[in-house]
């Protein structure tokens, strides 16, 4: 129902910055073909966890200094970057159930799974076709977290998925 590059249109429009066009990737695009930097999947998430509000990665607010004889130093916020819909909110937020859905994850996860919270949280993880690395990503009210456990060299790894590298890394990060 959607053509490669409609969905092309989509991811960049969430700023996942692809090279070639839909049609190169055909329709493994929506199975993650692209290689993508994990900053920018991460905010292609904190774009659902957002309600289809997309912006651009902004470090931490850091404190402006004061010049003496200003009074007391105070530190101002840096202001935020702007955002745009770039999704349908109500899209985002079914993503977002569907990913937090922990029946429906307990069929290939179990119902103690890794990705269990006490807390509402959505995630995703996702492996290379040839064992090269994997990657969590998910959020919950407050936070996005994107995880990549890999080999530095790009070699494969063994016996690692997703579930089994980056997830518990994630999991832990949330549970901090």
């Amino acid at each position: 129902m959607v053509t490669p590059d409609a969905f092309h249109r989509q991811l960049t429009a969430v700023g996942l910055p692809l090279r070639e066009s839909g049609d190169y990737f055909g329709y493994s695009l929506a199975l993650g073909s692209p290689e993508v930097p994990l900053l920018h999947l991460t905010n292609a998430f904190r774009t659902l966890a957002n309600g289809g509000r997309a912006g651009p990665v902004a470090p931490l607010a850091m404190p402006q200094p004061v010049m003496v004889g200003q009074g007391p130093a105070k530190s101002r916020p840096a202001p935020l970057p702007k955002s745009v819909q770039a999704l349908d909110a109500r899209a985002a937020f079914i993503v977002g159930d569907i990913l937090s859905d922990a029946l429906a994850r307990a069929r290939t996860f179990g119902t103690d799974s890794v990705l269990a919270t006490r807390f509402w949280t959505a995630v995703k993880t996702g492996t290379s076709k040839d064992m090269r690395d994997n990657w969590a990503v998910g959020w919950s009210q407050r936070y996005t977290v994107g995880v990549w456990v890999g080999n530095a060299s790009g070699a494969p790894m063994r016996d690692v998925s997703g579930t089994t590298g980056a997830a518990p890394v994630w999991a832990g990060v949330m549970r901090w």
